[in-house]
């Protein structure tokens, strides 16, 4: 058994919160990881900004403000850079980044990872080529999250869904370019389809309130678009989304640069859901082409064209939604958290 330590200095979040509301993709991953190295036979401390101390799944929480021991098997450094010099006894560090690496690229970061020189654990390839190959740290290494074991559990219908799709991701992410896109292109050609959004602030804890006046109007503009069948709906749990994901028709997501692993788009695939996504950052890392979903082009005009194409076949062509929807099923469930925490586990016994 090793001791592994875990500190993450933004909102504020600890093991119990995945079950009360919504929560971020990197706090989620972090909760994941720390319960699945609980699981694993560790001991695991996760130091956050909670309010209280609290143990929960086999993992001890605290506040990151009452101090960090000053040794460990392994310490993780969740994305900030006053946490590198914490542990400094440490057997091993990994600092754990999730988005776009470019903004390590500032003197507060860099004189941290050249002075410590983590091994730097990155989500995809193409996160990982955000990060220049001479800037300073330890070894690269690429642990993709895993996906909850609710979606990957999900019980899949019995028969094709009535033609509904889905977007669960940020409403900043395109929200207002799929919102037209479906009013303009989609929903003409299909008028009894629905879209539904599951989205909004309270996903993002303190840091959503911070975008909230952002989120707004595209939000309000999708509620204003109801009888395109547009549909728009609370964030929620995670056990919730996977029940809902199940009856949805296609996960629509055109995606962003700053994309490094889409857990939306992981979480849909796992549950049985095809997609349509453009060839946008790591977006062509959670899909098979043409086996569990479309990757468009992201090249503007065709994107639209091409987005709209693959939508309305996969709302409307039962044939395919069963083709992709089995593909799914059998060849994206099988990264869990599990797998995940066991390449976190081997860097205890890497070389640093």
């Amino acid at each position: 058994m090793a001791r592994i330590v875990m500190a993450d200095d933004g909102i504020a979040f600890d093991g119990t919160s995945p079950e009360k509301g919504p929560l971020g993709g990197a706090e989620s991953a972090f909760v994941a990881v720390a319960e699945a190295l609980a699981r694993r036979g560790h001991s695991v401390l996760a130091a956050t900004n909670c309010p209280a101390a609290v143990v929960h799944n086999g993992v001890e929480w605290c506040p990151i403000s009452g101090g960090l021991p000053e040794e460990a098997d392994l310490y993780i450094a969740n994305r900030g850079d006053r946490l590198l010099a914490l542990v400094p006894r440490a057997r091993r560090t990994a600092f754990w980044v999730h988005n776009p690496a470019r903004y390590l690229m500032k003197a507060r970061y860099l004189w941290k990872l050249w002075r410590r020189k983590p091994a730097i654990v990155f989500i995809g390839s193409y996160h990982a080529s955000t990060y220049p190959g001479w800037a300073p740290g330890g070894r690269r290494v690429v642990i993709p999250y895993g996906i909850d074991d609710r979606f990957r559990t999900a019980v899949p219908p019995a028969a094709p869904p009535k033609p509904r799709a889905v977007f669960t991701s940020n409403p900043l992410r395109a929200l207002d370019w799929l919102i037209e896109l479906w009013v303009s292109r989609i929903h003409p050609v299909v008028r009894h389809a629905e879209l539904h959004i599951f989205s909004g602030a309270a996903t993002y804890g303190a840091a959503g309130d911070a975008k909230a006046a952002q989120m707004k109007p595209i939000l309000d503009f999708a509620r204003r678009m109801a009888e395109c069948g547009i549909v728009v709906r609370d964030p929620v749990p995670k056990s919730a989304l996977a029940a809902e994901l199940a009856g949805f028709r296609v996960f629509t997501y055109r995606g962003t640069e700053d994309e490094t692993f889409c857990a939306a788009a992981g979480e849909a695939q796992a549950a049985g859901v095809p997609g349509v996504v453009c060839a946008v950052g790591s977006l062509p890392e959670r899909f098979i082409q043409r086996t569990t979903g479309f990757v468009v082009s992201a090249e503007e005009g065709r994107d639209e064209d091409e987005f709209a194409s693959a939508t309305i076949k996969l709302l409307t062509d039962d044939a395919l939604w069963s083709r992709m929807h089995a593909a799914a099923l059998s060849r994206q469930r099988s990264r869990g958290w599990d797998e995940a925490a066991a390449e976190f586990e081997s860097l205890i016994g890497s070389t640093r």
